[in-house]
């Protein structure tokens, strides 16, 4: 029997964490054919240029393309990653293409596979958010033809949007497969790694939602302001690169000469999760606060609105875009915060997708799902 082509699509370091066990286990068998098409942040320097970290992963078949525009035209930047996937799968042939979450790069991936009468797999579709990165993750699904889910709740949406049952399965969330603790580097080696001295320390990580492009500069700034005002030590890492992004990262500048404070474009996803684990707290808008963090009881400080309609968990503090309310939370979350017991992991899986993956694979079920796709009417 031929091997079987499958393409992993990864635009972000975030997408690249959760895909990272699925292709470790898939590449490992006998049976399939892996390649890597690496595109959007992991291109650019200014965000880390994270493809390096993908090849220090000892993975093969990898294809790297430059699809950014400037942050303004997340449509060109589309367009250009349909255009450059186009090609590659015309090369390519795969049988499968995977996909992630709720970017463009995993919108066009979904879009070239459709229009090729190619199986896509939409990896934790069914989730929401509230932003526009909601609007592309549910339009990826609908461009997918097989979805691989965290939870019941995510199916019971993707039924809503007429998905038939039989096309999807709930594996839970695949970065759960890398964090745990006895599987990361000690907290030692990543302090050293990236030339941190911080005994103790919180993680910052800020992203821009499009849909306030307006308020985007307060909203930073206003960011900024509660860090340097709390006087505690600070692993800030970049946001990622959507409209908004330089308005962010011209706050930072004002980091830069201040102690309290070390700056990465990007971490090592391993080595972040190690940090994650030790921090005090982890405070701005990314949904590793809503995932990891949880996982490891460590608290969140979630700010406005990019993940307010995520899962809302006792270790989870939220407060709006006003300075002095993020102040009282951080106040809050040194001084009178309360250890959750939580079973995270129970809602986000028990940390075995991969292989729940692979056994998907191999069985007839996934390969037998109709190209050709029906919507589902409630009943």
């Amino acid at each position: 029997m031929s091997k079987k082509k499958i393409v992993f699509l990864t635009g972000t370091r975030a997408d690249f964490g959760k895909l990272k066990s699925l292709i470790k286990i898939t590449q490992k068998s006998h049976n399939y054919e892996v390649h890597l098409f690496v595109t959007g942040m992991h291109m650019n320097s200014k965000y880390g240029a994270t493809v390096q970290e993908i090849v220090k992963s000892g993975f093969e078949n990898i294809y790297s393309f430059i699809n950014h525009d400037t942050v303004e035209h997340m449509d060109r930047t589309l367009a250009k990653t349909i255009d450059g996937f186009s090609h590659y799968i015309a090369e390519i042939k795969p049988d499968l293409i995977v996909v992630h979450g709720d970017r463009v790069e995993a919108l066009a991936g979904a879009i070239v596979g459709s229009l090729n009468n190619i199986l896509v797999t939409h990896i934790e579709g069914g989730e929401i958010s509230g932003t526009i990165d909601e609007l592309i993750r549910h339009a990826v699904s609908k461009m997918s033809h097989v979805h691989l889910v965290a939870n019941e709740e995510a199916k019971k949406r993707l039924l809503q949007l007429g998905e038939i049952e039989e096309s999807i399965q709930v594996i839970g969330s695949p970065d759960l497969d890398l964090m745990n603790p006895a599987h990361l580097p000690p907290e030692v080696e990543a302090l050293e790694y990236y030339g941190i001295k911080f005994n103790k320390y919180a993680i910052a990580m800020f992203h821009p939602v499009t849909t306030e492009y307006e308020y985007i500069s307060l909203y930073a700034k206003n960011f900024v302001d509660a860090l340097i005002e709390s006087q505690l030590n600070y692993i800030v890492i970049y946001p990622n690169n959507d409209l908004g992004s330089n308005e962010i990262l011209a706050e930072y500048t004002r980091l830069k000469l201040n102690e309290k404070f070390r700056i990465y474009p990007s971490l090592r996803f391993e080595y972040f999760l190690t940090l994650l684990q030790n921090a005090e707290f982890i405070i701005g808008n990314s949904s590793a606060g809503i995932r990891e963090a949880p996982y490891y009881n460590v608290p969140t400080i979630d700010i406005g609105t990019r993940q307010l309609n995520r899962a809302h968990l006792k270790t989870i503090i939220h407060c709006n875009y006003d300075k002095n309310e993020i102040c009282k939370s951080i106040e809050k979350v040194t001084n009178s915060f309360t250890q959750s017991n939580d079973v995270v992991q129970n809602y986000f899986g028990d940390g075995k997708s991969d292989k729940m993956f692979l056994e998907l694979l191999d069985s007839d079920n996934l390969w037998k799902i109709n190209h050709q796709k029906q919507f589902r009417e409630l009943v």
